[in-house]
């Protein structure tokens, strides 16, 4: 249990960053995509990154 939730994590994070990456316009690919340069997603991906890394610490201390 304690690696999935590390994975889960991992990948919540990794998906923030880029959602990040995407909203601020840094990582615009696929380029038909609907995230670029709109600001909310920078916010949205921060959310996500942030509790992947609380899923991966608390799973970590378990």
């Amino acid at each position: 249990m304690k690696r999935i939730l590390i994975v889960v994590g991992i990948l919540a994070t990794l998906v923030g960053l880029v959602w990040m990456g995407q909203g601020s316009g840094l990582f615009p690919y696929p380029a038909s995509s609907f995230m670029i340069d709109q600001s909310p997603w920078i916010a949205y991906g921060a959310v996500l990154a942030v509790a992947g890394l609380a899923l991966i610490f608390a799973a970590w201390r378990r």
